[in-house]
């Protein structure tokens, strides 16, 4: 049965010490958000004053969470975190807004007892969907925000915890009722508990300064066998009369003078003694990381196949040789194309459909990484990453281990014309500074990528095209990426060699340029070519040694402003090393029509590139 640890009447007082505690803070910053944290804050400290976490065993993984999506109220989560005894009180108030402390303005998971960096709102649903996942027995909490409940990705979230039967999520919404530029029924009408009980939640209607109302919500809400939504009635700065049902508070400090007069009717009370343990930085190393899968035996691809079959028999090899270990696989309505049908098959408790809600699945998929380093987002490059750039971006803040597969990325979807052509992953995943990318040349490399990022941590991106290609070989027609083959991070292989030039390429096009240099080769050119599967991390004497030829040509089918050739020029300039550069790559968006033709279109056919060098 949920119990608070602390009587009513003390945790009444708490509030008060917390309201003084967010609005000196708040007033200190000289910014911050103190309407809705006060709103908020009982609904908090009922919630950490009541979940299952052990002061004696700071790392346990039998826990409950609390996921807050709303994480403008950081002076609401701070004050109630610290009264719980997670840190000192003192600490948050003046280290609040200050660069270089952890207390930052929307929550981060620097914090003792945060979970989850929330930044633009409508986050917080699709993260708690991935903790439930990994915590089946244990209580997730998420607290929103009722503005933000017009966030599409939140419907996403509600349906997706309906299907998986999430039924140890409690949700619940600090319904004050206003937001920054007034009421809600005037920025954007809603009925809030309609849309949860349409989509199958239980809802439940409380006071949310009600300690009493808050307990009885919570305990009923476990016995529910369905998602429960608690919609808390609340004040904005709620407390102080002169703040109460205002919007400007909602990010607006009080003056000094103003906030003298919210705690001399506060009554005001300088001690900010702690009477619960010390709880240490509880969530270091939050949940304990699960086994990586062992990696057993290979496939060796001898005719031409893409790269995606390649990965999809990769991942059921990985999953058949490691029964008991946990693998989940996210898909959003395209099985068949991005080759995770035969895993749901084999895996259906491990395997996630999620229809066409991109945004819903970046961020469940992050969070469940968390605790199973082995979960994998299968999309086509536009979907997976283009559109879901900022939910991914979040991943990468919260240090997730995801592992997200591109397929249909480059020219290399044809027919499907310029609105499906993914040609700026590369570009757009090195604004991130923990994600790193790779970019296999055929089904064999693919397929060693594929085993090598299965059992390592961090955030990894595996792109592909859509066609067949041909099995890369040597000059003697051997496999290239053969039984012997190991996949090294960082390692990039020289397929041809020669000395009058140097040509990098990645991806789709390695078969192209073979085709090209073998051909100049007859003809008297001799070309080193360079095959770069992981653009991020160019090796410096690969580098020197080009410099050296004279000449480098880069060949790709991306942005030619933000891919292999552009990160290529950069490190040249860093390593302080020149020669003439030629980039062949995409110019401008691309027309419809086959592979074959729309690498034509663009230049980046056989004979045109012969033509040009």
């Amino acid at each position: 049965m949920l119990e608070p640890i602390l009587p009513i009447s003390e945790l009444k007082i708490l509030s008060k010490k917390a309201r003084v505690a967010i609005l000196t803070m708040t007033t200190k910053a000289k910014s911050g958000h103190p309407g809705g944290s006060m709103s908020s804050i009982d609904l908090l400290l009922a919630l950490y004053h009541s979940i299952k976490v052990d002061p004696l065993n700071p790392k346990m993984i039998d826990r409950d969470m609390v996921v807050v999506s709303h994480g403008h109220i950081s002076p609401a989560v701070y004050s109630a975190l610290a009264l719980r005894g997670y840190f000192p009180i003192e600490e948050a108030i003046s280290q609040f807004r200050v660069a270089s402390s952890r207390y930052e303005g929307h929550i981060e998971p620097s914090v003792p007892g945060v979970e989850w960096a929330t930044g633009n709102l409508g986050q917080g649903l699709s993260a708690a969907c991935g903790f439930a996942l990994a915590s089946k027995n244990n209580q997730i909490y998420c607290l929103m925000g009722d503005g933000e409940q017009q966030k599409g990705q939140i419907s996403e979230a509600r349906k997706f915890a309906i299907k998986y039967n999430l039924n140890n999520i409690t949700a619940i919404v600090d319904y004050n009722r206003l937001q920054i530029c007034g009421k809600l029924s005037d920025v954007m009408p809603q009925n809030i508990k309609a849309n949860y009980e349409s989509d199958g939640w239980a809802v439940l209607t409380i006071n949310g300064h009600d300690f009493k109302e808050i307990f009885d919500a919570l305990k009923k809400a476990k016995k529910i066998n369905s998602p429960v939504m608690i919609l808390a009635k609340t004040v904005m700065g709620n407390g102080v009369s002169f703040m109460e049902n205002k919007e400007k508070f909602h990010g607006a400090a009080l003056s000094e003078a103003e906030l003298k007069m919210a705690l001399d009717e506060l009554g005001h009370d300088s001690s900010f003694s702690i009477p619960a343990p010390s709880l240490g930085n509880v969530f270091e190393n939050k949940k304990h990381i699960h086994d990586f899968p062992t990696v057993l035996g290979t496939k060796l691809y001898h005719q031409s196949t893409d790269n995606r079959t390649a990965w999809g028999d990769a991942l059921l090899d990985i999953a058949k040789a490691n029964e008991h270990t946990m693998i989940n696989v996210f898909d959003c309505d395209l099985t068949g194309s991005v080759k995770t049908l035969d895993f749901s098959k084999l895996r259906p408790k491990n395997f996630y459909q999620c229809g066409i809600m991109e945004h819903h699945t970046a961020v469940c998929a992050g969070a469940l990484s968390k605790t199973y380093p082995s979960t994998f987002f299968a999309a086509f490059g536009m979907f997976g990453l283009t559109e879901v750039y900022n939910q991914h971006r979040l991943n990468d803040i919260n240090k997730t281990n995801l592992k997200v597969i591109l397929t249909h990325v480059g020219l290399d979807v044809g027919e499907d014309g310029k609105t499906h052509q993914c040609i700026d992953y590369i570009g757009l995943l090195n604004n991130m500074f923990n994600f790193k990318i790779i970019v296999p040349a055929d089904a064999n490399q693919t397929y060693k990528a594929i085993q090598f990022i299965s059992n390592q941590p961090g955030n990894w991106l595996v792109a592909m095209g859509r066609s067949k290609l041909d099995i890369i070989k040597t000059l003697q027609g051997e496999i290239y990426y053969n039984e012997h083959y190991k996949f090294n991070y960082g390692k990039a292989d020289v397929l041809r060699h020669g000395n009058s030039a140097t040509m990098f390429v990645c991806g789709t096009l390695v078969n192209t340029a073979i085709k090209v240099v073998d051909e100049l080769s007859k003809r008297g050119c001799e070309i080193t070519l360079i095959n770069v599967a992981t653009p991020f991390d160019i090796e410096d004497e690969i580098v020197y040694n080009a410099v050296k030829t004279g000449m480098i040509y880069t060949l790709e089918d991306h942005n030619v402003k933000t891919g292999l050739g552009a990160l290529l020029s950069i490190k040249m300039v860093e390593l302080g090393v020149m020669c003439p550069v030629k980039k062949f790559g995409v110019n401008n968006y691309a027309v419809s029509g086959s592979a074959e033709d729309v690498y034509k279109w663009a230049g980046l056919d056989e004979m045109s590139l012969i033509d040009e060098m």
